[in-house]
This record gives structure tokens, sequence and C-alpha cells, in this order.
């Protein structure tokens, strides 16, 4: 392997040889094995205090429950998305701010990514709720979710943009400076173009705790996917079926978006092994 084609992980982590590589198959079936136990004694539980009884699962036999959980996913998908798209801009604003050369322009870029990275989404979610109305400013539900999530993630995608802009080679950014580009020109033509491509795969990756986040939506009354799936509760009395039901979708939506993550990943390597 040349030293041009060596990855991070590459770096990081040494192959295996054949007797570790033994123990890893030995481990992963042992792992299965006690895996599967442990959901035959889950099942089984279930089977003994009732939980299997067609009453809790009948539900899911009816397209308008089917319905009425789609019409919540949607609900979920669209507060992902806006909060994704808000908190990138944001993010973008304060990574800017935060790599600038004003020491005063950095220092609060630095104190607002930290304090958004630091502040739960639920208190986020809190103020805008209970505080905000209480200071004037009244908002549609669908944004008291949004805007609260955008702002928890904000923090964390400035810092994957910072971590792009500063694996692009600053060699690049001299040799523009010497033949006479403005830095802002440097910056948007050359350097934060390469920087959003090193960063797509793990921007991917953010979209998975933005999603996990919305389920806080329950807090404002948005009718999103776990909301629906509480109303269901509520009317059928079916607590373990509803909630095993939606936490297999938010797990396909996140393996799905995991796997999106990968395929880009090995995508933008591909690209750039056949670029040199």
């Amino acid at each position: 392997m040349s030293a041009a084609n060596v990855t991070i992980r590459d770096a990081l982590y040494e192959a295996p040889g054949p007797k570790t590589k033994k123990r890893i198959v030995i481990f992963t079936a042992v792992s299965l094995v006690a895996l599967a136990a442990l959901i035959f004694l889950i099942i089984r539980q279930f089977y003994i205090t009732g939980q299997l009884n067609e009453k809790y699962w009948s539900l899911f036999t009816r397209f308008t429950t089917w319905k009425f959980l789609a019409e919540g996913l949607v609900g979920t998908l669209q507060v992902a998305l806006v909060s994704s798209v808000v908190a990138f801009v944001i993010a973008f604003l304060l990574m800017v701010g935060r790599i600038n050369r004003n020491k005063i322009v950095s220092w609060i870029s630095t104190a607002l990514i930290e304090l958004s990275r630091g502040i739960p989404t639920l208190l986020f979610i809190y103020f805008f709720f209970l505080v905000a109305p209480q200071l004037g400013l009244k908002l549609p539900t669908f944004w008291k979710i949004s805007l609260p999530v955008a702002l928890s993630a904000a923090g964390v995608v400035a810092e994957v943009l910072r971590s792009g802009v500063n694996a692009v080679p600053k060699g690049q950014t001299e040799a523009a400076v010497a033949l006479g580009m403005r830095s802002v020109t440097v910056f948007t033509k050359i350097v934060f173009p390469q920087a959003f491509r090193y960063v797509i795969p793990s921007l991917i990756s953010e979209l998975v705790i933005v999603l996990k986040d919305t389920t806080f939506a329950y807090v404002v009354s948005y009718a999103d996917l776990m909301q629906n799936a509480r109303v269901l509760i509520s009317n059928y009395d079916a607590l373990l079926s509803v909630y095993l039901v939606v936490a297999l979708i938010y797990i396909l939506i996140n393996y799905l978006l995991n796997q999106a993550s990968v395929a880009v990943a090995k995508r933008l390597k591909a690209t750039g092994a056949a670029a040199k």
C-alpha cells in the first residue's frame, strides 16, 4: 500500500494477523449465540407476561394505523431536514467566525460553539417553548422543535466543517494568495469546496443525531412519529408493541443513513484515488 493511499483508519489500526482473525471469528460466534439466547429469553418473558397477546398487535393489521404512523414519520423527516439545513447555515457562520483572524470574533464564535455543544437539546426546546413566548417571540409548533434541534447540532457541525478546512493543505492557500487572489475568494473557491467534500460522510452521520433529537417533539406536542405513537398507545393500551415497531422504524432509517455515509465515503475515496 502506497503512502498516498493510506487512510487514517489504516494508520491507527494495524491489520489483524491469522491468530487475531481466528479470535475475532470465535468471539463473533460466541456473541451471536449469546445474542440469540438473550432474544429468546426476552420473547419468552413477553409470552409469559401476555405481551404477545393478539390485542396488543392486532392494530398493526389495520391500514389506518400505518397511515397514522406514516404521517408522523413525514413530520419527523420534515423537522430533521429543516433542522439540518438551519444547523448547517449557522455552523458555517460559526466556523468562519472561529477561524477568523480577528481574535474577538474568533473568541465569540468559539464561545457560541461550546455553548451549542454543551447545552442539551431539551433545554433549548424548553427555552423556545416556555421562555421565548414570555419575551414576545411566538413561533409555530414546527419551529419550536426545529430551531432547538438545529441550534443543538450547529456546534458539532461547525467543528466538523472546521476539521475539513484544516485538512486542506495550506500550500494551496499560500499559492493562491501569491497569485494575487483575495482571502475571501481563496476560501470560497478553493478551500471550502475541498473541505466540504472531505466532511460529507461526517455530515450525513450527523443526520442520525438530528433525527434522534426530533423525538423530543412530544414536549411541544408536534405531530411527529413519537407523538403519534403516544396517541396509539393511549387508544389501544399497547405500549410495548407500539414502541417496538417505532424503534424498528428509527433503526431502519438510521441504518440507511449510516450506509449512505459509508457509500459516500467510499465513492469520494475512489474518486480521489482516480484523480491521483
